[in-house]
Parts: C-alpha cells; structure tokens; sequence
C-alpha cells in the first residue's frame, strides 16, 4: 500500500520508472491515459504495428504534443526492449508474438508486464520460472480479471480462510459457443456499421462472447493460484453477488462445484435469457470458508452474505478497470521486485474446439474466430488428448475432419514443430506437465 510513495521518491530523485509499451490498442491506451497524471512514470517509447495509429492514440488519451514528441513511436517491438527502460509491458493479443516479446525481455534483464493473457495461458509457467531464474519480474497484468482475482486469493489465504471458488463474472448463454464473427454484435446490441465506425475487431469481441476469453482467464488463475478446474470445463452457473455463497460452493454442501477449490464463471443471464439480479458481469470474486464456528459468528456480525449454514462468504470487485489501473503491475515490478500474479504450475489449459462440422483442409482461424472457441481443461487431461492450444490454433491447416463439439488434437494439423512458439510450448508442458499439486 505505499506504490505511490515509493514512486513520489524516484520522482524526487529524478529516477522515473521508465516503460515501453508493445501494443496500443484498448487496453494500451487506457494504460497511456493515466501516464501524465503519474509523476515518475515514462513512457518514452511505444511499439505498435502502426506507429501512426499509436501516435493517434495518444492523442485521444490527452498527451499534449510536447509528450507525444518527446516519444519513440517504432514498428518494432524488439527495438523497444533494448531501450533505456526497465519494464515492458506487452498488449500485444497475439500469442506468439507475445512469447517471443517476453523471452527477449527476460534475456535483457527487463521486467515484464504480461497483458497478452493467451501468451501466459500458453506458456506462462515456463516464462515465469525464466524470468525468476534471471532476477527479474514477469507479472500479470493488474485490471485485467486474472490479477484481480489473484490478488482477492491471495488476500483470502493470508488471512487465514480457505478458497472455496474465484473466478470472474460475463454475459454466457450455451449457444454463444458457436457464435461467429458474423453475428456476434446483435449479442452487443450493435449494428455491424456501428462496430464498424467505433473501430470495434469482431473476432476479438467474439472470443469474449463465445467462451474462449473466460477460459483463458479461468486457466490463468488457476495456474496462478493453484485452484483447479472443473472437469468437465466452465459451466458459467447464473449467479448474481448476493447468492454466491450458496451457488459457488460445493455440491456435497448443496452448491454446483464438483469440489472445493476451483475457477468458474459466473453468468450475468439466466439460461432462458433473463437476467441476474445484481449480476457480476464486470467484476471478480472470491468465495471463502470460515475454518471455525468463531469466525462464521464473525461473518454474521460484520454483515456478511453468507449461504444457509453461514460458514460460505463471498468477497467481490463489481468492476475491473483494465488498463486504467495497469500502473498497479508497473510499479510493483520496478518498485517492489513483485509480481500482480504469476504462474507457478501448470493446472488449467485451453483447447481448440469445433464451432462446426469441419472438413479436412479448412484453416483453423484462432479464438473468436469461425472454427474454434476455447474450452477449459485440467492441463493433465489437456495433455493425455493431445488436444491443440487454442493460442496455436491460429492459421493452421486440418488434416481430418472435426466434428462439431469435439477438441481438435495436435494430430489433426498441420503444424511446424520447429517454429519458436510451438517449441516453446513444448519446453513448457515437458517442464510442468508432471506437476500436480493439491491446492493451498
């Protein structure tokens, strides 16, 4: 709780903490908003694709022109990494591009601020374990879900009570898993010119809708945590914040958990579309368990909604601020030598499934897309299939067909084993994929 003073004495000592940024789109933008607002915090370098829309993104977040000229704007994010800097934050979305960001940074002995969560779902352990092998940070991104719901863990288990469920709230209904890009923005009460002009991406508001994006984050938790999966993958029970006590709590005790200790989605509509009262769908919970007759008494002193029995309480966030609260990771890294969140086992994984029947030879086009969403999986079942990460189901070729519902497998692409990302992914599961610990 002393990030700001901290920071206050670097500013003093003419020591800002200095970043770049790979990546200005939403979640970088918002995190630039808050940068002139945040004496010893620099940003004197942003890489973006397009270092012009970069440019412009500043521009609609309030940088003065002094700033913006006072930045290096690059097309190239490895350029950005061997700047005089000292953290890197990566908002990239992209996979690979994410992995590779990431092990230049660690190599240059830079922290980094992993804002690419399908990167760390897809090789996060192995990065993390890098990165503290070589004395530097790699963090999840504060804002974002993940850290957020890390964070209310944490809290909880320093404090003595044990994580019953955590996860996250959004808007699911069953059949939003084959949801397309083409129809994805009546589900957003949008026109597709309304989309259009707002500069909204369909695919990348798909993978939110169509369950990919929930896995991702769901598997980022548990690998951070130690919490488990369900077995069976999310089943995103309908659940407003008053009722997750009772809900988000094991079947044994009346609840939909198939145990204790798990991630789950909390859906903000009820299966026949109405909706939740006092929804979740932009926060994050945690639901705990009182560990004696004492401290349930406690719960129902201090107010606490509790289920029937009173020894099941839920802490929540309504809302996440995504890359508005970005400086939390920033200056936790270069401040304090502490992560938001990281990955330490390998527990959750996300695997390709068919939106539809697909044939052989059809290009598989990634999460959000036309041919795959994300389903969450025990990273030791993930394994025993062969299934294929949704992080590399991105332009590659089927060599059978899939029917509709089944999770593609390693062997039904065409892949090349010797591209650094899917190498990387191997180190990662050869690493951690015999780790099986009980939760804490």
């Amino acid at each position: 709780m002393n990030l700001h003073h901290l920071l206050a004495k670097r500013h003093a000592a003419g020591k800002p903490v200095r970043v770049a940024l790979i990546g200005a789109g939403k979640f970088g933008s918002m995190f630039l908003s808050q940068v002139p607002h945040t004496p010893g915090l620099e940003v004197p370098v942003i890489a973006d694709l397009d270092p012009e829309r970069a440019r412009e993104a500043c521009r609609t977040v309030g940088w003065d022109d002094a700033r913006i000229a006072a930045t290096t704007f690059t097309g190239n994010g490895s350029a950005a990494i061997s700047g005089a800097v000292e953290v890197i934050v990566e908002a990239t979305g992209n996979p690979a591009v994410g992995i590779r960001h990431a092990r230049a940074a660690i190599a240059a002995g830079k922290h980094i601020v992993m804002v690419n969560v399908e990167a760390d779902v897809l090789a996060g352990p192995l990065l993390a374990a890098d990165a503290r092998q070589a004395g530097v940070v790699y963090s999840l991104a504060y804002g974002d879900q993940p850290a957020l719901t890390a964070e209310m863990v944490d809290w909880a288990r320093a404090t003595g009570f044990r994580v019953v469920a955590a996860g996250k709230g959004t808007k699911y209904l069953p059949a939003y898993h084959d949801v397309t890009p083409a129809g994805v923005w009546s589900h957003y009460g949008l026109s597709a010119g309304e989309a259009q002009s707002a500069g909204m991406n369909p695919q990348m508001f798909n993978s939110f809708l169509d369950g990919t994006k929930s896995a991702i984050e769901m598997a980022a938790i548990a690998n951070a945590t130690g919490l488990d999966v369900p077995s069976a993958g999310l089943a995103f029970p309908p659940c407003g914040v008053d009722d997750l006590p009772h809900v988000m709590r094991p079947r044994e005790a009346g609840g939909v958990l198939e145990k204790s200790g798990m991630v789950e989605v909390v859906s903000c509509l009820e299966r026949d579309g109405r909706p939740v009262f006092r929804d979740l769908r932009w926060g994050v919970y945690v639901v705990l368990e009182a560990p004696n007759d004492y401290a349930a008494d406690c719960f129902r002193q201090y107010g606490l909604k509790t289920d029937a029995s009173g020894r099941y309480a839920a802490m929540y966030k309504p809302y996440h601020l995504i890359g508005l609260e970005l400086n939390i990771s920033v200056l936790s890294a270069a401040l304090r030598g502490e992560p938001t969140g990281q990955p330490h086992d390998f527990r959750g994984d996300v695997a390709a499934v068919a939106k539809r029947d697909l044939r052989a030879g059809e290009m598989l086009d990634g999460e959000g897309g036309y041919t795959v969403w994300g389903r969450l999986m025990p990273a030791s079942e993930s394994l025993r299939a062969g299934a294929l990460p949704i992080g590399l189901a991105h332009r590659v070729k089927l060599k059978n067909a899939i029917a509709h519902g089944a999770v593609v497998r390693w062997d039904d692409v065409e892949i090349d084993a010797g591209a650094d990302v899917v190498a990387t992914r191997r180190a990662m599961e050869k690493k951690f994929g015999g780790l099986r610990q009980s939760a804490p």
